[in-house]
């Protein structure tokens, strides 16, 4: 029998010096949470994963490193993941600091997005500090994110845009909105509103001004209508606008995109615009589709608006369909049906809930008890399953963009 082959050799870091163990440590504020899925679960993303990113024997020349000028260094780490920067934080005091670098920012800001990520937000036992996890659909992994720096107050999940997340709640008797950034862990409470009453929000962050808003639409509140208000960061105060002038709304799901606010509404049938920049609301007469059974609207990417919903009064002739507005015409086109396999997987019983939002033209779908999500691709149109991604009673969910560079004020 021939004797095996001898291990071959590492390569040396550095010409002068052998190789040293590397050892791999976490990310400080930032826990890897579990394994990434199998490739199969993501056969529409073509990303690599984190393990290829952060490959351990890699030879990686000292020297060069450390000769790098500070400008390309900069450009280099400003196209790492930003989940994926954590881990390189503690290679100096030059890395650990590059975070708030305003010349490392400036380069974030200009690289491509990481991608989409699902933020899943719940809360544990009484005053117990809120937690969140994000789900990394490019590099497949899911990771913690610390949110002990948030107050204790009673607060929900608003969602997100730009890299920020906004909640609201109560603190105390008082209805408070809070905005932060997840990344840099900085936040802030929002001013009181004018009718500071509790409220359906969305958030919606412009990168170029640099700046965000947060609008709350018209509402009842006993027997009272409130107006419309509008929160501008760079002015740092809520605007009372006009109210909605509409009579019965068919669900409280709003949809935002081209900085145009929807929601469905009955009397009068179809939707209600909301144009922030002009501040005044308009009626669209988009009559639903037949037989629909629950809709949500969905925001996609520029102007495209996606309708989401059942049809059929039975359990057995039921489908999910998916319908995208002819704003010339304004008439619902439907552009998909959630194959068979995948609806009855996703909804085990007729009456049974789901939720589903969107990322530019990405859809997820949850239901309640349900242990993984359904994530669809209006553009590649592929259907596949999301591993952990469960809707609860307690858990809060929402895509999520990752940036440095998305300030609060």
């Amino acid at each position: 029998m021939e004797a095996a082959a001898p291990a071959r050799a590492a390569r040396p870091t550095s010409p002068s010096r052998p190789p040293k163990a590397i050892r791999s440590t976490k990310p400080r504020g930032l826990d890897e949470e579990t394994a990434a899925p199998a490739a199969a679960t993501f056969p529409s993303i073509k990303a690599p994963s984190a393990a290829s990113l952060l490959h351990a024997n890699v030879p990686m020349d000292a020297i060069v490193w450390a000769a790098l000028p500070d400008d390309l260094l900069i450009e280099v780490l400003a196209r790492v993941p930003p989940f994926l920067l954590f881990r390189l934080r503690p290679v100096s005091r030059r890395w650990g600091s590059i975070l708030h670098d305003p010349a490392f920012l400036a380069a974030h800001s200009g690289v491509p997005s990481h991608g989409p990520c699902l933020l899943t937000f719940w809360r544990g036992a009484a005053h117990s500090p809120p937690q969140c996890s994000v789900l990394s659909l490019p590099l497949r992994a899911r990771y913690k994110l610390p949110f002990g720096f948030l107050p204790a107050w009673d607060i929900w999940l608003v969602g997100s845009s730009g890299g920020l997340v906004c909640f609201s709640g109560f603190d105390g008797a008082e209805f408070r909105t809070v905005v932060c950034n997840p990344l840099t862990q900085a936040w802030r409470v929002l001013p009181d509103m004018h009718y500071n009453q509790q409220r359906q929000l969305v958030l919606t962050v412009d990168r170029k001004r640099r700046s965000f808003k947060v609008i709350a639409a018209s509402d009842m509140y006993g027997d009272k209508t409130l107006p419309t208000e509008v929160y501008d960061s760079t002015e740092d105060t809520w605007s009372v606008h006009q109210m909605m002038p509409v009579a019965n709304l068919c669900s409280s799901k709003m949809a935002i995109c081209d900085s145009r606010l929807y929601l469905e509404t009955l009397s009068p049938l179809g939707l209600m615009m909301y144009r922030v920049d002009a501040g005044h609301w308009e009626h669209i007469p988009a009559k639903f589709p037949r037989s629909l059974l629950d809709g949500y609207l969905v925001a996609g990417a520029r102007t495209r608006l996606f309708l989401v919903g059942r049809i059929g009064l039975y359990s057995t002739l039921q489908s999910m369909r998916i319908w995208e507005l002819d704003h010339a015409t304004t008439v619902w086109v439907e552009i998909s049906r959630m194959p068979p396999k995948y609806f009855r997987a996703l909804l085990r019983l007729s009456a049974e809930r789901f939720e589903c939002f969107g990322h530019d033209n990405l859809i997820c779908f949850t239901s309640w008890n349900q242990g993984k999500g359904l994530l669809y691709d209006v553009d590649k149109k592929v259907w596949s399953w999301i591993a952990g991604c469960a809707s609860q009673v307690c858990n809060q969910l929402c895509f999520y963009e990752p940036r440095f560079d998305a300030s609060i004020y």
